[in-house]
């Protein structure tokens, strides 16, 4: 039988099937890419329910690996394009969509890429996006994305749990800080659950977790994304420091960082963590003016 056939278990893939595709594909899991490939149906189907699919969406998938995530999208999904960097998992996954779901395959599309560098898919415009992101590129990858298709509307990311937690955390949390204030700018965040390491081949070292963005407009400010982002990623870079240490480099000085807060109606002697996104818009639009400015 070909490994891209259906098994008794129907079309989603399981621990036989990821290992016989991993095989026939000559594929090895490398650290370097993240790669730990979901081999549980009912994970993935849970994944797909918790971001809320309808045959409504267009979903954009990241790192789609042997499509364990990507059949199960294509089960709910009016359409589902899968981004890639693997040369061949990228080959090998149209085969797949066709072998194990053939009357949906023309609701697929693949890119080769690097998620970093895509600023255009094929097909409709995303209305969601659902990803198995790997652990060291899931916050950059996340944040690209949603600035680069503001169309994506719902996103439900599994991440390490760790990430997961400093997605959610609000201000105050000992784990808030950059991804927190940098999600927020463009959605609501929450927690959406856990994922154990036995629905994984190979079983990752650490714990996974569920993370739900619902897209919201962006705080009212005349500062921009980039200027906003900036005093953001000033204030965490030392982040032990108070606001008005912490700022100097980016105001030009402490009296210039003190300034701009007081202009923003922000303690001076606070820290970072205990700012909201719009807290720090506020203090960017009151960075005073350089001479030259």
């Amino acid at each position: 039988m070909s490994t891209t056939e259906p098994t008794s278990d129907g079309h989603l893939l399981g621990a036989a099937d990821i290992r016989a595709l991993a095989e026939a594909f000559g594929v090895k899991p490398t650290k370097q890419r993240g790669q730990n490939f979901v081999i549980d149906g009912n994970t993935v189907r849970r994944i797909v329910r918790a971001a809320e699919v309808t045959e409504q969406d267009a979903v954009v998938e990241v790192g789609p690996g042997l499509g364990s995530l990507t059949l199960a999208l294509l089960e709910v999904a009016r359409h589902v394009t899968a981004v890639e960097i693997d040369p061949v998992l990228a080959r090998h996954l149209p085969d797949t969509v066709k072998g194990r779901m053939p009357g949906r395959a023309d609701n697929f599309d693949l890119v080769l890429s690097d998620a970093m560098d895509v600023t255009e898919l094929p097909g409709p415009e995303p209305t969601a996006l659902v990803a198995n992101l790997p652990y060291n590129v899931a916050v950059p990858v996340l944040l690209h994305m949603l600035e680069t298709f503001p169309s994506i509307e719902r996103t439900l990311v599994m991440v390490q749990s760790e990430v997961a937690d400093r997605l959610a955390a609000k201000p105050g949390n000992k784990v808030y800080g950059v991804p927190s204030v940098k999600a927020n700018w463009y959605a609501d965040v929450k927690r959406a659950g856990a994922i154990g390491r036995n629905v994984f081949w190979p079983a990752p070292n650490v714990d996974s977790g569920l993370v739900s963005l619902i897209r919201r407009d962006p705080p009212a400010t005349t500062a921009t994304r980039r200027e906003v982002f900036a005093v953001v990623d000033a204030a965490f870079a030392q982040r032990r420091k108070t606001l008005r240490a912490a700022l100097a480099g980016w105001a030009g000085s402490p009296a210039a960082a003190e300034e701009a807060l007081r202009g923003a109606g922000i303690d001076h002697t606070l820290r970072g963590e205990m700012l909201t996104v719009e807290q720090f818009a506020a203090i960017a639009e009151h960075k005073p003016k350089t001479p030259e400015q």
